[in-house]
């Protein structure tokens, strides 16, 4: 049986030691949703946030493939906490999932160069072109684009977004263009989503909004953790400022 856990801090100990923002999000109570074998003290359990489900304490095939489908979505990234939980993800899964390399950066909330955030923050723009903060025209502009609509939408409403979370965005003809907001937040921290539209990709805006975005949140005592899909992503990271830590595996799976 897989029982939703209500009560995130039954489950807390299952994760101790995950330092993911979004792992946090959901056991701070603000977002996603836990699952485990028991309703108080599980074994196992799975947090499901946006896109990724993370699998923690004993391995449980029953939560391996349990997929609720909230908000329709038909695929996921799959976060084994160990090789036990890799072994079971193949073995339910097989081939609708692929293994990939995601990247994990350090946590140094004292790190960053914030002159050197600023200069970048204050980069000329292609005409036409304006960065400010994501406010609520514009979080409900993004909730309905395909292409940047993870900034905004694990938040249920602008409230929830305004207390939790945070973006920076280049607009042109009011339409965003470029922006870095959070995928997921809770009190003191965000997990950072960047994308570019295609058309307006490698002209150097993505790094401009991350900038802006990190000293919006170190100037509210917040902390901008970064997650990489990809070595592009790291690379941008490491150029506003953060460290790479470590590689760490996943699992892209399809529920058709």
């Amino acid at each position: 049986m897989v029982y939703e856990i209500v009560n995130a801090q039954r489950a807390a100990v299952l994760f101790q030691g995950c330092q993911n923002t979004m792992i946090t999000a959901c056991l701070k109570g603000v977002m996603g949703s836990l699952y485990g074998d028991k309703e108080e003290s599980p074994a196992s359990a799975v947090i499901r946030l946006g896109d990724f489900c993370f699998y923690a304490g004993v391995p449980n095939r029953e939560l391996a493939l349990y997929n609720p489908k909230e908000g329709g979505r038909d695929f996921r990234i799959l976060v084994p906490q160990n090789k036990e939980w890799e072994r079971l993800i193949e073995e339910c899964y097989g081939h609708k999932a692929k293994k990939i390399i995601r990247y994990a950066l350090k946590k140094e909330p004292d790190v960053f160069d914030r002159e050197k955030l600023r200069r970048a923050a204050k980069a000329r723009l292609p005409e036409g072109c304006s960065l400010k903060l994501l406010d609520q025209d514009l979080f409900f502009r993004c909730k309905k684009i395909p292409w940047c609509r993870d900034w905004v939408a694990q938040y249920k409403d602008y409230e929830r977004y305004k207390e939790h979370g945070l973006g920076a965005v280049i607009v042109r003809d009011g339409e965003p263009i470029s922006g870095a907001s959070s995928y997921a937040g809770y009190p003191g921290g965000i997990e950072i989503q960047i994308d570019t539209r295609e058309d307006w990709r490698r002209r150097g805006l993505a790094y401009v909004c991350g900038a802006r975005l990190i000293l919006e949140c170190l100037r509210r005592g917040w902390y901008p953790d970064w997650d990489a899909q990809n070595k592009w992503s790291v690379d941008l990271a490491e150029k506003l400022g953060y460290h790479f830590s470590h590689e760490y595996t996943a699992y892209e799976a399809g529920f058709a």
